[in-house]
């Protein structure tokens, strides 16, 4: 048996852990535990990743600060165009901003991939990492793996999940609520150029968004409940792509399957408190949202971005002191329960669930098109 002593273990490789590890390196001991293989970059041109992000610009300013920014492949939303089931229609343009774009739309695999690149030689990495226990003590967290190896530190950070191990065994309680939804995703060749313009539909079946990716390509998630779901996945490729057209209106034409579909579900989650002695949670381990405003991934961004600024800041201090990180779960509570709430508000509003609602919801849209300095706020909250 070996032991390794650091400052600061994450426990979770994916987006959000990785960029936590990256922009804490240059000031600390820090070790990367994942439980799968390391991401490997792919060129291919038909090789698609068919989960893709909505990266805002304030997570782009913390990935390029970081050095994990840009992606091999991104593409760009400038305009959104969502239309609500009765005639209600909202629009919004990067130029109302006076920025370049909205977001950046990125595979999940090509960020992970760049992010793993610059954290060669910065980070201690153990990969694949089979956790079997943890011990939580007065000065340290001892992590022991499969392997023999016991990582000792400071501080623990789960950044493993919504179904989060480490957050568990911490004894963290995790309320969640189910939507009664899956999310259905898959990428499309498109017969007419999406024009970097993101589009979405709140249709009686469900809410249906078009992401564009670079060069005549979409990405799709369709929200819709779990019968709706399995018929979808049961449609052969050329079926689902009709299927999706038409769902669209055909806005872009015929369309192409790339990558076939895949489901998730989907459901609204939130951590009882997001640390504990010698704990920080960050990313879906600490809350989970609906994917209608594509925020989730953006939220965790937030949380490694302040976490890794307030622990910055202390260097020589202890960086499992719990000042820090209560200063952490203040820093991060506004932000996540705004946007929290305003996607579940969203989603009880056009939920087919509530028919009633229909002309309330069309006319809002309706009015915060038409309604400047709203609109104005409602997109710097959004696309910051």
């Amino acid at each position: 048996m070996s032991e390794h002593d650091f400052d600061i273990a994450i426990v979770g490789g994916g987006l959000v852990g990785a960029s936590l590890a990256l922009a804490l390196a240059p000031h600390w001991r820090v070790a990367l535990l994942e439980r799968s293989p390391a991401p490997q970059p792919s060129h291919a041109e038909q090789d698609w990743d068919n989960r893709v992000y909505a990266i805002s610009p304030g997570s782009q300013h913390f990935l390029r600060r970081i050095g994990g920014w840009p992606p091999v492949r991104p593409g760009w939303i400038r305009k959104m165009d969502v239309r609500g089931d009765g005639g209600g229609a909202l629009g919004f343009d990067a130029l109302d901003l006076a920025v370049d774009a909205l977001a950046a739309t990125v595979e999940n695999r090509s960020l992970q991939a760049s992010l793993w690149q610059a954290l060669a030689g910065q980070v201690s990495i153990l990969c694949p990492a089979q956790l079997q226990s943890v011990q939580f003590a007065g000065d340290a967290v001892s992590l022991q793996l499969a392997d023999g190896v016991t990582v000792r530190a400071r501080l623990a950070v789960a950044a493993d999940g919504a179904q989060s191990w480490l957050r568990e065994q911490a004894g963290i309680a995790f309320q969640r609520q189910p939507y009664q939804q899956r999310g259905v995703v898959a990428n499309f060749h498109c017969e007419r150029p999406h024009g970097d313009i993101a589009r979405q539909w709140f249709r009686a079946d469900g809410i249906l968004a078009y992401l564009p990716l670079p060069g005549n390509r979409i990405s799709i998630v369709w929200s819709t409940d779990d019968a709706q779901a399995e018929a979808l996945l049961a449609l052969s490729p050329a079926e689902l792509a009709a299927k999706v057209a038409a769902a669209g209106g055909h806005a872009l034409g015929a369309l192409d399957v790339i990558t076939p579909a895949a489901v998730f579900p989907l459901a609204l989650g939130r951590a009882e408190r997001v640390w504990a002695p010698r704990l920080a949670l960050i990313g879906d381990a600490a809350h989970t949202i609906h994917p209608l405003a594509g925020q989730g991934v953006n939220l965790g961004f937030g949380d490694a971005s302040v976490l890794a600024d307030i622990l910055n800041q202390a260097i020589g201090r202890d960086p499992g002191d719990a000042a820090l990180l209560a200063r952490y779960a203040r820093s991060r509570a506004e932000d996540v329960l705004r946007m929290q709430t305003v996607c579940d508000g969203l989603q009880k509003l056009f939920s087919p669930q509530r028919p009633k609602l229909g002309l309330l919801r069309n006319l809002g849209l309706n009015l915060v098109d038409h309604a400047g300095p709203l609109k104005r706020l409602l997109m710097q909250q959004a696309f910051r």
